[in-house]
């Protein structure tokens, strides 16, 4: 098995065509190679985050070079507070200074935001030209940059324009890792922890007795279990690509109490996989209250969560203000919000019949 084969956590199967999602070390150096395989042939537009300074940058732009691409670079500040239609305009005009056509790539490179904002400018420039991930967060790896979702911010909510844009590849160098911030990395585990609490059993073992290990980003155990929970999404993608059946929406688990934690207590004040964690033990706490899963489980998760330095309560939040925001997120139909739950470890459902004193009395359980 050749190091590219080894390297492959999974290929995604959809609408828009199939593609690859690489998990390695130093697998960016082969960004212009991996690209080249996929048939493009345009030149290279390379937006990064400019957190991830100039020689992550750098290597990038000479592995698209390497590749035979042309290759051009907008290193530019992108955080949730620039996520808006301002910054997409500063692309499309460095797009239109440099006449991109449709021929040619757009390549994003840093975390979730760049992610979607990147794939977002990718879906509207001329009608949509070919996007490749390069993401460099934990989060971005496991969860938003696999499955073609993109989007920015209006001032009146998060995510509120967006497009289904399903990238041509994507590469994760896990050597980027080791530049984020303890706080940032726990929170990405959230996701890749979530993936294991509802659809793998085995994996949610690994994260528990290798916490060490993992939050150290040491040996191939990282790795694997990155590439692991990457393979989830994508099956879970190629299954349910524009989240209208039961599959996709099992990936919110705990995001319904999460989005409504980040966005009443002011967005900034909990990372989203911290607020996702918090989240999380709200819906367990669901689960246990309808007899679907038994305290011992409730506790497994908890003492997990910990071990990885996510939070497990929040503080200084009201108990009506989140429940009203939980009616606003966009999972709900008709009024009826649709709960992910678990059923077991390694398993999970959805309910739209959880009564309101169990939800009121679940999110009181993780307030300080």
């Amino acid at each position: 098995m050749s190091d590219q084969d080894q390297n492959l956590a999974t290929v995604v199967n959809t609408t828009q065509g199939s593609y690859r999602v690489i998990v390695g070390r130093d697998v960016v150096d082969d960004l212009g190679v991996e690209l080249r395989s996929t048939g493009l042939k345009g030149r290279a537009f390379l937006v990064a985050d400019e957190v991830m300074f100039p020689n992550p940058i750098r290597r990038a732009q000479e592995a698209l070079e390497r590749g035979g691409y042309e290759t051009h670079v907008l290193a530019i500040e992108i955080g949730e507070a620039n996520k808006n239609l301002d910054t997409v305009q500063i692309v499309y005009d460095w797009l239109a200074d440099l006449r991109a056509e449709r021929t040619d790539i757009i390549v994003g490179m840093g975390g979730g935001v760049t992610g979607d904002l990147v794939g977002f400018v990718a879906a509207t420039w001329l009608r949509g030209v070919a996007v490749v991930h390069v993401p460099t967060s934990l989060a971005a790896m496991v969860d938003s940059s696999i499955g073609g979702k993109t989007g920015v911010n209006l001032p009146k909510g998060k995510n509120l324009i967006g497009a289904f844009h399903q990238p041509k590849l994507v590469l994760q160098d896990v050597g980027h890792l080791g530049s984020l911030p303890a706080r940032e990395l726990s929170a990405g585990w959230a996701e890749a922890i979530k993936h294991g609490l509802i659809l793998d059993s085995q994996l949610l073992d690994t994260f528990e007795l290798l916490a060490s290990q993992m939050t150290a980003l040491e040996g191939e155990e990282p790795v694997a279990a990155i590439r692991r929970s990457v393979a989830i999404k994508g099956e879970i993608v190629s299954a349910d690509e524009f989240e209208t059946g039961d599959r996709r929406v099992l990936l919110n688990y705990g995001h319904t109490i999460g989005h409504a934690i980040e966005k009443v207590s002011g967005y900034g004040t909990y990372l989203h996989g911290e607020a996702v964690a918090i989240g999380m033990m709200a819906a367990a706490g669901i689960a246990e209250k309808l007899g679907m899963i038994d305290s011992e489980l409730v506790d497994r998760q908890r003492n997990v969560l910990k071990s990885y330095d996510l939070p497990v309560r929040a503080s200084g939040l009201d108990v009506d203000e989140i429940i009203s925001a939980t009616k606003s997120d966009k999972k709900t139909r008709g009024g009826a919000i649709r709960w992910v739950l678990l059923n077991g470890a390694g398993s999970a459902t959805t309910r739209r019949d959880v009564p309101d004193d169990i939800v009121r009395e679940a999110v009181l359980s993780i307030l300080d």
